[in-house]
Formats: C-alpha cells, sequence, structure tokens
C-alpha cells in the first residue's frame, strides 16, 4: 500500500444563498476544475467549516491519496 499522496488546486466561490443548497443536503458534492485542468468531486461538507457570511471564496489545496481517497481540503487564501 502506497503512502504518496496527490495535490490539487482549485478556486471556489459560492455564494451564502447557493450554499444553503448544499448545508440542507438538496446537492451533496461539489464538482471543481482544478489549476491542473482535473475534474475532482468532493462531499460538500468538506468546505462547510469555511462557510462565512458571504459563501465561500477562496484558493483551496485538495489532498487524496492513489486510491482518489480523500485526505484533506484546506484554504489557501
Amino acid at each position: 500500500m502506497s503512502n504518496e499522496k496527490n495535490v490539487q488546486y482549485f478556486d471556489l466561490d459560492i455564494s451564502r444563498d447557493e450554499f444553503i443548497y448544499y448545508y440542507n443536503g438538496t446537492v451533496k458534492n461539489i464538482l471543481v476544475t482544478t489549476m491542473e485542468n482535473k475534474k475532482v468531486q468532493f462531499p460538500a461538507s468538506m468546505v462547510q467549516k469555511f462557510v462565512d457570511h458571504y459563501g465561500v471564496r477562496g484558493r483551496f489545496k485538495i489532498i487524496y491519496d492513489n486510491n482518489n481517497k480523500l485526505i484533506s481540503i484546506n484554504r489557501e487564501r
């Protein structure tokens, strides 16, 4: 089993009003295109801690293993 990790960066801009659909569970996943032009989908709950008065905005780093299992998402800026 490999311990290698994959890292991708993406920008996210979801308004507070739009994020309500994710928060309520109406929409469960977020699909983004990374800076490396790769499509990545992850549970909306992974960015819930970054929601502020305006929604979720910023550049994020997603880390996942070689089996595409999500390890973490962090806001970079």
